[in-house]
């Protein structure tokens, strides 16, 4: 059974990482979230859950406004082949959530460590960073350091590396 937002609330409890957890309509894309992101001061990311032609997964977390192109991402991620989006059923079985609420916090679910976890290095320039709670309702607000912290405990050392391009907001 995948955690829910409260098994996740309490791991970071037990880590002694302060959050800070706003309720809202849940969205699901980007473009839903802009006055969510208004209101919520850091960087607010958007997550890739990809595939490669040899079987390996991937979870890009990035800035929500980056650009990032799958046909050149694959050698920047280690990736064997192009890569491509997971099926949302593959998402559920290793991540342990929906399509919509795909989150730097869903590895706490990969408890074999199957996914390999890249942050897009320019989203490491905000102090706090934003992320869904295990659901698309809630949006939690993170500092990077612990951020790291949490994705190293739960044995998913993300491999940091710039996959988006700059783009003007």
């Amino acid at each position: 059974m995948p955690a829910a937002p409260k098994d996740l609330f309490n791991l970071l409890e037990e880590l002694g990482i302060k959050t800070t957890t706003h309720e809202h309509e849940a969205v699901f894309a980007v473009s839903e979230s802009e006055k969510i992101k208004h209101d919520i001061p850091g960087g607010h990311t958007k997550n890739l859950f990809l595939k490669d032609k040899k079987g390996s997964y991937f979870l890009i977390v990035a800035e929500g406004h980056s650009e990032i192109r799958l046909n050149s991402v694959h050698g920047l991620i280690g990736a064997r082949g192009r890569v491509s989006f997971g099926k949302a059923e593959d998402l559920m079985a290793l991540l342990g959530v929906p399509p919509g609420s795909v989150t730097a916090f869903a590895p706490m679910n990969d408890t074999d460590a199957k996914v390999s976890v890249i942050i897009d290095a320019p989203l490491l320039r905000y102090d706090l960073i934003n992320c869904h709670p295990l659901t698309n309702e809630m949006t939690t607000t993170i500092s990077r350091e612990d951020l790291l912290r949490f994705l190293a405990h739960v044995g998913h050392e993300p491999l940091i590396v710039q996959v988006s391009e700059e783009v003007e907001q």
